[in-house]
């Protein structure tokens, strides 16, 4: 995952902001930051801690009360303090965070650091939401170091190289090791949910003991699914041409309410795409597919001509190509005129699911049919 963003505010200023969707990374950075900043011979009342969670408005303009009065305050046995806004929910594009009382009471808030807080004293905000329309986060941006820990996006392609980089990082400082696909398999079944994926890690390490590697048996059978997880499940069973597997998670994701259409669009669209495309590129060239540095290695130094279909990274630096990578094995159960089929029957399934009045989830399964039953079996 992308290391924090920071302002152009020196690391010197006394007052810190870190936002940002990933909640786990949000907070073990803030509680970095707030005991880093604690003078070491400081008591347990050396600092203001505020907890930032409000239930509606006239709470929110409360807590901003709350923080205006710790940072006039002076430390409680002299010295230096620290005064933390914890958790801080009403800063976001929300109903409490658009309300008058809640937006008046972090305006006062700025008031006061700009005003100066004096060098003695160190504030912190940490939020998982804010409104960067606002002035007041124009104003922050002035007067903040800010640090940035977002998710990263599981809608968009490419996630998981992301993911995949602080997960071989936790897995290096444990000492871990992972057979061919097994870590991929852990960072496909946490999803973007990176506490889950830390814990899944030392769950891993506890159960090795002396051994340090882990097989995708072992991931499978210890690693708890998260709801992207088990979306993600779904493309593998499909390369796997398990269907048995791939029906027995549409169940469990409609029962948890997934939206069918967001299902097929997340889950078995990338999936098949990332099979027809690696079977043709595999059918027409030759690529390396030993390793994952081989492949994309290969990738790059075909004709343009032959990847101008190939998606591409965000910034534009490359092929996304690890989802590719991951299908190569797969690929192989598929012919490539099956692959073509497949495509247009999701189009197909898009199609229905958005036009007519049909089971959402009768036609997920006529469609999992369709791609994963052999071929004497396959409904005409």
């Amino acid at each position: 995952m992308p290391p924090p963003r920071k302002s152009a505010a020196t690391a010197a200023s006394n007052v810190h902001v870190i936002l940002g969707t990933d909640e786990a990374r949000v907070k073990e950075a803030a509680l970095k930051l707030v005991q880093r900043l604690t003078p070491p011979d400081a008591g347990d009342f050396a600092n203001d801690v505020i907890d930032g969670t409000a239930d509606n408005a006239e709470m929110a303009g409360q807590i901003c009360n709350n923080v205006i009065q710790a940072l006039q305050t002076l430390p409680f046995f002299g010295g230096a303090k620290v005064v933390w806004l914890k958790n801080a929910n009403f800063l976001g594009d929300s109903v409490t965070g658009r309300a008058q009382a809640a937006v008046t009471g972090f305006e006062n808030v700025l008031d006061v650091l700009e005003g100066g807080i004096g060098s003695d004293v160190k504030f912190v905000l940490s939020a998982t939401s804010i409104d960067k329309r606002r002035s007041a986060y124009k104003r922050l941006g002035k007067l903040a170091a800010i640090e940035v820990h977002d998710k990263p996006d599981t809608s968009k392609a490419g996630w998981e190289e992301a993911v995949m980089m602080q997960a071989s990082k936790w897995a290096r400082e444990r000492g871990l090791t992972f057979e061919t696909g097994a870590l991929e398999l852990l960072v496909q079944m946490a999803g973007d949910d990176t506490r889950q994926l830390e814990s899944e890690l030392e769950k891993i390490d506890l159960y090795l003991g002396e051994r340090r590697r882990a097989g995708v048996a072992t991931v499978r059978g210890l690693v708890s699914m998260s709801r992207a997880g088990v979306i993600w499940e779904i493309g593998n069973a499909i390369g796997a041409r398990d269907l048995k597997r791939a029906l027995e998670l549409l169940g469990i994701l409609v029962y948890q309410g997934q939206n069918p259409v967001g299902l097929l669009l997340a889950a078995i669209v990338p999936k098949v795409r990332s099979l027809l495309l690696v079977k043709d590129l595999l059918t027409r060239h030759k690529l390396g597919t030993g390793s994952y540095n081989a492949f994309n290695i290969s990738l790059e130094a075909l004709p343009a001509a032959a990847t101008a279909h190939v998606p591409r990274k965000k910034d534009g630096t490359g092929f996304n190509a690890y989802p590719l990578f991951l299908a190569v094995h797969d690929s192989t159960r598929f012919t490539l005129d099956e692959l073509h089929a497949a495509f247009r029957a999701c189009l197909d399934a898009n199609a229905k699911l958005v036009t007519t009045q049909l089971d959402p989830k009768l036609v997920i399964e006529r469609l999992l049919v369709g791609l994963l039953a052999p071929a004497k079996k396959r409904v005409a």
